[in-house]
């Protein structure tokens, strides 16, 4: 008995070659976006930001221990603080993608006093949604690359433990692990560790400020 052939829709050739190894043009393309996500823009904040990023913070303060603070904040609260960086002229950063932002960054005073005024402490939040993709490393890697254009001299990073997310993407650049902190923080009716991580920018010499 002679075989039946029939033509198979895109769909089915898709899914035939795929089974036998064989990528389908039908499914290349879509697979390489979706293992690619495109790389975010990262640009400076501005005031028509403050809504995503309050949005994005009080997610945070809601719901983890990645933050201390127990009550959301405002946009005009947030609208603040973002003032204050900007006056000590230190870098506020947003990713931007699809016209969305998705998550900022940023560096304030490690401390008031004078000499301290070469080190700093840094914070990077994203959106729940968009956490895993290596947009936190993007943003990172910027704001980093703005404090040292900065002449900035340390950069200090506070993590709530555990959170082998954070440790990790701060090893990443160089950070290493300075002090800790036992039981300092209570939330969500548990004590919590804080971890301090360090890196200096590779500045020598006495800086120009």
């Amino acid at each position: 008995m002679r075989a039946l052939l029939r033509r198979h829709s895109r769909p089915e050739r898709a899914q035939l070659e795929l089974a036998a190894g064989r990528p389908s043009p039908d499914t290349c393309c879509v697979s390489h976006i979706d293992r690619y996500p495109a790389v975010p823009m990262i640009r400076p904040a501005t005031g028509s930001d403050v809504a995503a990023i309050t949005s994005i913070y009080n997610h945070y303060i809601l719901h983890t221990v990645v933050t201390f603070e127990e009550e959301p904040i405002s946009a005009m609260a947030m609208a603040g603080r973002m003032d204050v960086t900007a006056s000590a002229r230190l870098p506020w950063l947003v990713a931007e993608q699809k016209g969305r932002v998705i998550g900022y960054a940023y560096a304030g005073k490690w401390s008031g006093r004078c000499s301290y005024r070469f080190s700093v402490e840094s914070t990077v939040y994203l959106d729940p949604s968009e956490t895993g993709q290596g947009f936190g490393t993007t943003l990172y890697e910027a704001l980093l690359n703005n404090l040292r254009d900065q002449s900035m001299h340390v950069v200090i990073g506070g993590i709530a433990l555990p959170n082998p997310a954070s440790v990790a993407l701060h090893e990443r650049f160089g950070f290493r692990k300075v002090a800790h902190f036992r039981e300092v923080g209570f939330k969500f009716n548990r004590w919590i560790d804080v971890g301090y991580w360090q890196t200096e920018l590779g500045q020598t010499g006495s800086p120009g400020g």
